[in-house]
C-alpha cells in the first residue's frame, strides 16, 4: 500500500496503481476495528464513478469481515453519508469518492458518529498504520448488508432550513457536471417552484462535458452561456460529490465562496442574534466585517473540513464557511452541505427582493485573485523565503503563511491534497492587489 494515499482529510488516489479493491477492503477492516462505537451499524455512499462501485464493495466486505451490519445507501452525494449518519444515529460512515478530481482517481471520506469528521489528525493516522500492519483478527459471524434509501429523509431535511412557498418562480440552470447532485436535484425539484434547467444531469464518472469542478473558471462557460442565453435569474454548478456549489448570477459572474459566506451569514445573524459564526483563514475580510457589523462573533479556522467541524463544535457556532465553496451548519450535524448552501441563499435572495448580481453586490467590496498554485520542490522552504521577504507585515501561522497590512493581504500555504504551494491575496485596490501580488509570485516563480 501506498501511505501517500491517506492525505488530510481523506483517502485520494489513482484506481488500479494506489487505490484498489484488495487497498480498499483493508481499509474497510482497519476502519471497523478503529471507531469507538465497536457494534454500531456504518453507512457506505459512492459517487457515479466507474470503479466506485466495485471500490464501494470492497470496502463493505472489509467491514463485515471485522463483524460489522452495513448500510448500502448507493449513489449519493457525499453530504448524504454525514447526514445518514446524523439522522439515524449510526456509528460512523464511508462515502467512496474523489470529489472533483480527474476520472482516473478515487478516494474515501470517512465522518464517525453524529457526523463527526475524521482526518489524519482525528484518527486516519490510525487507521492508516493499521492497514499497513495488516494484522486483523477474523470474526466468525458476518452481519447482512442492509441496502437503504435515504434520498426522501435527505430532501425533507434540506427543505427543514428554508421556507420554498414563498420563493419566487425562479428560473434557474443547474449544473451538475454529471456529478451525483443531477440524481438529487430531481428530487428536490418537485419540491420547489424553481424553473429548472438541468445541465449534465446524467452519472457519468468520465466528465464527458468537463471536470465537475465549479472553482475553476473554464468549467463554469457552459453554465455562465445558458444563463445569458435564457435569459435566467441565475445558475448553480456543483462538484462531481454535490458537497460544494458556486452561484452564478444574472450576468454570468460567479459567487465567491467568500461572498456566499457572508451572505449566509448575515442570513444566519438575523435568524440567531449575536451567533458565532466561523471562516477559514482564506476567506476574504468582508466575512469578519459583516458579522461583527451585525453582533455576532467571527471565528477564523484552519482550511479543511475536519478542521471547521471540528471547530464548529468547540464554539458552537452555527454556520461556518470556506472560500473553497464549503458550507456548514449546526443544525446539519455541524455537517457541509452544497444543497443546503444553495437553497438557504435562495432563501436570502427571496427575502431581499433583489437581483443576485445585486444581493452580491454588497459583499464585493475587496479585489481578490483566484486562488493561484505554484509548484515548488521543498514547500517549507519556499514558505520561509516568503516570511522572509514579507517582515514589515503582521504575520500569522494558522495555516500556512498569512502577511496582513492594513489595506491588504496575501496568504500562502501547502495543499493538503496536491503537490502545490496556494496562494491567495486579496486588497482594498485593484492597483496594490497587484503590486502584492507580482512581489509574491517573484519569489514563488524563483525570479
Amino acid at each position: 500500500m501506498n501511505r501517500d494515499i491517506f492525505k488530510a482529510y481523506d483517502v485520494r488516489g489513482k484506481v488500479g496503481s494506489e487505490l484498489t479493491e484488495v487497498v480498499c477492503q483493508a481499509i474497510g477492516q482497519a476502519f471497523a476495528v478503529w471507531l469507538p462505537n465497536s457494534d454500531g451499524v456504518i453507512a457506505v455512499g459512492r459517487d457515479m464513478r466507474p470503479d466506485s462501485a466495485k471500490l464501494a464493495g470492497a470496502l463493505i466486505d472489509g467491514l463485515k469481515r471485522q463483524g460489522r451490519e452495513v448500510w448500502d445507501i448507493g449513489e449519493v452525494t457525499s453530504d448524504m453519508i454525514y447526514f445518514a449518519v446524523g439522522n439515524f444515529g449510526l456509528a460512523g460512515g464511508a462515502m467512496v469518492t474523489a470529489s472533483h478530481n480527474p476520472g482516473e482517481y478515487n478516494g474515501i471520506k470517512f465522518c464517525r458518529e453524529e457526523a463527526k469528521p475524521i482526518g489524519i489528525e482525528t484518527g486516519l493516522a490510525e487507521i492508516r498504520d493499521a492497514v499497513a500492519a495488516g494484522e486483523f483478527k477474523m470474526i466468525g459471524k458476518q452481519e447482512p448488508v442492509t441496502s437503504k434509501d435515504v434520498r426522501n429523509d435527505w430532501v425533507k431535511h434540506v427543505l427543514t432550513f428554508v421556507n420554498p412557498h414563498r420563493w419566487p418562480a425562479y428560473k434557474v440552470a443547474v449544473d451538475a457536471g454529471n456529478g451525483m447532485a443531477g440524481a438529487i436535484i430531481p428530487s428536490l425539484e418537485e419540491f420547489v417552484p424553481l424553473q429548472i434547467t438541468p445541465m449534465y444531469f446524467e452519472l457519468d464518472g468520465t466528465f464527458p462535458n468537463h471536470i465537475a469542478n465549479p472553482l475553476e473558471a473554464k468549467n463554469l462557460v457552459d453554465l455562465q452561456d445558458t444563463i445569458k442565453n435564457e435569459g435566467l435569474d441565475f445558475g448553480i454548478a456543483f462538484d462531481g460529490d454535490g458537497d460544494r456549489a458556486v452561484l452564478v448570477d444574472e450576468n454570468g459572474d460567479a459567487l465567491s465562496g467568500t461572498v456566499m459566506t457572508a451572505i449566509l451569514a448575515r442570513y444566519f445573524l438575523e435568524k440567531h442574534p449575536g451567533a458565532t459564526i466561523l471562516y477559514n483563514a482564506i476567506c476574504g475580510r468582508i466575512v469578519p466585517e459583516t458579522v461583527e457589523k451585525l453582533g455576532g462573533k467571527a471565528v477564523r479556522t484552519k482550511v479543511g473540513h475536519s478542521f471547521v467541524k471540528a471547530d464548529m463544535r468547540i464554539y458552537d457556532a452555527v454556520f461556518a464557511g470556506e472560500h473553497s465553496g464549503h458550507y456548514y451548519f449546526k443544525d446539519n450535524y455541524f455537517a457541509d452541505s452544497g444543497l443546503i448552501a444553495v437553497v438557504i441563499a435562495i432563501q436570502a435572495l427571496s427575502e431581499s427582493g433583489k437581483k443576485l448580481s445585486e444581493l452580491a453586490a454588497e459583499f464585493r467590496k475587496y479585489p481578490v485573485i483566484p486562488e493561484t498554485n505554484f509548484d515548488v520542490d521543498d514547500k517549507q522552504a519556499m514558505i520561509g523565503k516568503v516570511r522572509a521577504a514579507f517582515t514589515e507585515g503582521k504575520q500569522d501561522d494558522l495555516d500556512g503563511l498569512t502577511v496582513a497590512y492594513p489595506d491588504r493581504w496575501f496568504n500562502v500555504r501547502a495543499s493538503n491534497t496536491e503537490p502545490v504551494l496556494r496562494l491567495n491575496a486579496e486588497a482594498g485596490t485593484q492597483e496594490a492587489l497587484d503590486a502584492m501580488v507580482a512581489g509574491v509570485k517573484e519569489i514563488l516563480e524563483g525570479k
